[in-house]
């Protein structure tokens, strides 16, 4: 159950997939007024993949402003993955990243309309609820990190100082081998675990949030992003593994989707409109259409594969989401990246293509950007899985 305690109405999005998208399961379209109790009842399918989800409000017009607050929990889901021995044996934890934008006393700050045409980004950014916390590491042990994105707007762009960090799983479970990096971009809404060696014979080393440009709200804000490198976490050496560890080389197979039957476009664009309670401002727009609840925006077929491309005509980087069915990435070559997603950043004045297949549930979900200032300010769109 969840009882609304806000100052208005709200609903919960259980950001996993496959979840039917109605009901009182995974449904935007429910709303909880406040003081009453709404009761939320879904079954994980058996072939769930096992990953890092999360729950949030998704009630548009307050999405922002609610998960800007705090409203947001992770869910993790056990399966084949878990069970790789050198995953099992590594020390775990769950990073969820929040940032709050508060005065002196502590209280939240409203935002003014150039941070809504940006995104909102608050100066204390907190760790499951700590400041900078430490995590510890052994000397030739493994730790494994399952990083959230829990901000409204806020890019982190991760490095651990003299550590490589070993991606195991995207947002929809996973890969099929780890991937080596020495940085990692996580957008909002997106999940990655990762996997650090204790290879160093001791010491502290800081988890660092990178400089990261994701454009600009041109009149209304100026340049977006971390401009300055800053400590979030750290992680430091306390004793030795009993036996030593290495990140594991398989984790499992993943599929790569083929070919798919059709294709679609979505242009992402802003307009000058209405903002209430604001006066003028920008909208955002998906192929020059706000979002309207009582309108369907494209209608998919259950069973098919689409490849779609986002056309980025803003100044500004949109990280698209798609609920309900994960997707791929598709790579210069043409290819389905074998990779499960469900958060892809299409950077300003560029195009990105993904492939998904729409499995397992009809009814209305939407896609949307995952700055949810944004995605209040209308870049949504509804579609309709017809079976």
């Amino acid at each position: 159950g969840r009882w609304n305690h806000t100052e208005g109405p709200t609903s919960l999005l259980l950001h996993v997939l496959p979840v039917r998208p109605a009901g009182t399961a995974d449904n935007i379209f429910l709303e909880v007024p406040p003081g009453e109790v709404a009761s939320y009842a879904f079954r994980i399918p058996e072939h769930h993949p096992a990953g890092l989800f999360w729950l949030h409000p998704h009630l548009h017009g307050s999405v922002a402003r609610q998960v800007s607050l705090g409203l947001a929990a992770p869910l993790v889901i056990r399966g084949a993955l878990d069970a790789v021995p050198d995953v099992a044996a590594a020390r775990e934890h769950v990073l969820r990243l929040q940032d709050f934008a508060l005065d002196r006393s502590g209280r939240p700050i409203d935002p003014g309309m150039g941070a809504l045409m940006g995104g909102r980004e608050g100066t204390l950014v907190t760790v499951s609820g700590q400041t900078q916390p430490r995590y510890a590491i052994e000397q030739d042990g493994l730790l494994r990190l399952r990083l959230l994105n829990a901000s409204a707007s806020r890019f982190y762009r991760l490095s651990l100082e003299g550590h490589a960090m070993h991606i195991i799983a995207t947002d929809g479970g996973s890969l099929a081998t780890p991937q080596q990096v020495d940085e990692l971009l996580l957008a909002p809404g997106e999940r990655r675990d990762v996997l650090i060696l204790g290879s160093r014979a001791g010491g502290v080393y800081r988890l660092m949030n990178l400089p990261y440009n994701r454009g600009s709200a041109g009149m209304m804000g100026g340049p977006l992003g971390t401009r300055t490198a800053f400590e979030i976490a750290s992680v430091g050496y306390e004793g030795r593994a009993a036996s030593p560890r290495q990140v594991p080389q398989a984790l499992g197979e993943v599929e790569r989707l083929p070919a798919a039957r059709a294709r679609r476009a979505f242009v992402l664009s802003e307009t000058m409109g209405m903002v209430p309670g604001r006066g003028m401002g920008i909208r955002f727009l998906i192929n020059g259409h706000e979002f309207d609840h009582a309108r369907i925006d494209d209608r998919v077929r259950l069973g098919d594969i689409e490849e779609w491309e986002y056309i980025n005509n803003t100044d500004m980087d949109h990280p698209m989401h798609v609920h309900t069915n994960a997707f791929q990435r598709v790579g210069a070559d043409g290819q389905a990246e074998p990779a499960w997603l469900d958060g892809i950043v299409v950077p300003a004045r560029r195009r990105e293509r993904i492939r998904i297949r729409f499995t397992d549930f009809v009814g209305a979900t939407v896609q949307h950007c995952h700055i949810l200032d944004h995605e209040d300010l209308g870049m949504m769109s509804t579609m309709q899985v017809e079976g």
